[in-house]
């Protein structure tokens, strides 16, 4: 049984829509019965690609949960407010196309090359493991999960992944090793998905640095309440 909560119903000021009932090890997680929200999910309980998938078609997304500093349950997670980028109102800077000279773009070459970049434990912040890893490449190898690649001299400098469901892409990570990688990335997706059907980029939590490459805010309702009509949009073609 999916047991998903509507994120529609949480506290406009609660992110966290979910935890697994269930540890990554099979262990029942018991909940404090004075919390309402998060909610728990039998169903979210693994990172099998039936599971994230349907997470996505309801407006969530899946991190990590952390129990005594371990990587040990799944949160699922849609946020109040999203950055949302619409690709044909998501214009190139005058300095990003300057800097995508010195670069070659590839699209789904290199997938769990970007993934383990993105993934790189000494970033600030990570979050990838090793079972986000294996989770986003089987997708990948379902045609659901996609990359950008970024390469100077034949070396992986930058990129960025993602799950395209519809006339939804659904950003998880990005990288870069060279200043400038990332955003033409970025700009790289946006032109594979400006193809006159009516595409979202959804960035989760807006930032500033997002604001600045176009990001709109969309409420959680909003978000959520025009699924249905963006997962009936064609499948996006990332083939090259």
């Amino acid at each position: 049984m999916i047991d998903f909560p509507d994120p529609r119903q949480a506290p406009q000021d609660e992110d966290l829509i979910a935890i697994s009932q269930f540890t990554l090890d099979g262990q029942l997680l018991t909940m404090n019965p004075d919390i309402e929200w998060p909610k728990q999910t039998r169903f979210g309980s693994t990172w099998d690609s039936e599971v994230l998938l349907e997470a996505y078609r309801r407006g969530l997304f899946p991190m990590p949960w952390e129990i005594e500093g371990i990587n040990s349950a799944i949160g699922w997670w849609s946020p109040s407010e999203r950055a949302v980028f619409v690709p044909a109102k998501t214009q190139a800077s005058a300095s990003t196309v300057r800097a995508a000279k010195a670069f070659r773009v590839s699209v789904d070459q290199a997938f769990d090359s970007v993934v383990r970049a993105c993934g790189d434990p000494r970033r600030d912040h990570g979050w990838i493991d090793h079972n986000v890893e294996q989770a986003y490449c089987a997708l990948h190898a379902l045609g659901y999960a996609h990359s950008i690649e970024v390469w100077q001299s034949d070396v992986l400098v930058g990129g960025l992944y993602g799950v395209s469901l519809g006339g939804v892409f659904a950003g998880e990570s990005m990288f870069h090793t060279v200043t400038n990688a990332s955003k033409v990335a970025f700009h790289h997706l946006v032109t594979v998905l400006d193809d006159g059907q009516d595409r979202i980029i959804d960035a989760q939590w807006m930032s500033e640095h997002l604001r600045s490459l176009g990001a709109e805010t969309m409420i959680r309702s909003t978000y959520c309440d025009s699924l249905e009509q963006l997962l009936s949009v064609p499948q996006a073609r990332f083939g090259m």
